[in-house]
């Protein structure tokens, strides 16, 4: 299954107003990004103290001011929300979205955000026990006429959600667990999602969602990859290299430390080639996290570029 490149971008939510957020909302979908996506985290990261706009609070305002692009979240934890509530948000956004929600989910891993908020945050095994669990009773939410379901986390017995989706949404997973997280994602993903800070290790990782979904006789080819990557783009070489030693100092280590080794920066055509790099592995999906104090400038160049080449 041969799929079509597509490009989604981040939003500006740590430490931005909302005025920044929706501008910069309005003008990638403008420009013909395929997705537009927030951090569902409660505390910024990876500094709790800086300030965050809450993800799906800001995905419903994103929905009514946005005309084409999918919504999504990269990713929402277990444990932040009832199951059951969460899957009656997100038809209401979808509602608002006309069918352009992405349910993004995944295990979650900030402490402070779950323990100084009350929120359970057990072992891994236990958040991804969690997460199937969430994405059970979600879909069933979403399709059948009551749900219920007996969870070891959660539960609910003949729970509505109405007015449902049009259309099942799409379910994201991310994460880099190579058993369980992976084995999740087999079962109910439309799209893996592979975090910026395991770029480098695409190629393995790809390797166990491959061997999970033939163990279960899924095919792997109709599971979509997701990478969450930075994009440091600029016209020339020198402009290039100025922003990404800027970029590795603000990101250091959480949005993966070997940008200049494996992300994707450059000029125009460089950004081209390390991007053929990626879909040569098997991504189609790029949720990209533009490099700027106003991402909306790279994304501009991005848009004029480098997007056509994947037309």
């Amino acid at each position: 299954m041969t799929r079509p490149t597509r490009f989604g971008a981040t939003l500006p939510q740590i430490k931005r107003t909302w005025s920044e957020t929706s501008a910069a909302a309005q003008e990638f979908d403008a420009l013909g990004f395929d997705s537009l996506w927030v951090c569902d985290h409660l505390y910024g990261v990876p500094i709790p103290t800086l300030p965050i706009l809450e993800g799906w609070t800001l995905l419903s305002a994103i929905a009514a001011i946005t005309e084409r692009a999918k919504l999504g979240t990269l990713v929402t934890p277990p444990f932040f929300r009832n199951p059951a509530v969460l899957a009656n948000q997100i038809a209401t956004i979808d509602q608002i979205a006309k069918g352009r929600v992405i349910a993004g989910l995944g295990g979650g891993w900030f402490p402070p955000e779950f323990e100084q908020t009350g929120c359970s945050f057990p072992s891994t095994r236990e958040r991804l026990r969690a997460l199937e669990e969430m994405v059970e009773i979600m879909k069933r939410m979403w399709s059948e006429e009551k749900a219920t379901y007996e969870g070891r986390y959660f539960s609910v017995k003949e729970a509505l959600c109405e007015p449902k989706p049009e259309i099942m949404p799409e379910i994201l997973i991310g994460g880099s667990g190579e058993k369980i997280l992976m084995g999740i994602a087999a079962k109910h993903a439309d799209t893996w999602n592979n975090m910026a800070v395991h770029q480098a290790a695409l190629p393995q990782k790809i390797e166990a969602l491959h061997k999970r979904c033939e163990e279960i006789g899924r095919d792997p080819a109709s599971i979509e990859i997701s990478q969450q990557c930075v994009v440091v783009i600029a016209e020339d070489d020198e402009g290039a290299r100025a922003s990404l030693e800027k970029a590795k100092k603000v990101y250091g280590g959480h949005m993966g430390g070997a940008i200049e080794e494996h992300g994707i920066w450059g000029t125009p055509n460089a950004v081209i080639d390390r991007i053929e790099k990626h879909r040569a592995l098997g991504v189609s999906l790029f949720v990209i996290e533009f490099f700027g104090r106003d991402t909306r400038e790279p994304a501009r160049l991005f848009a004029e570029k480098v997007a056509p080449a994947f037309a």
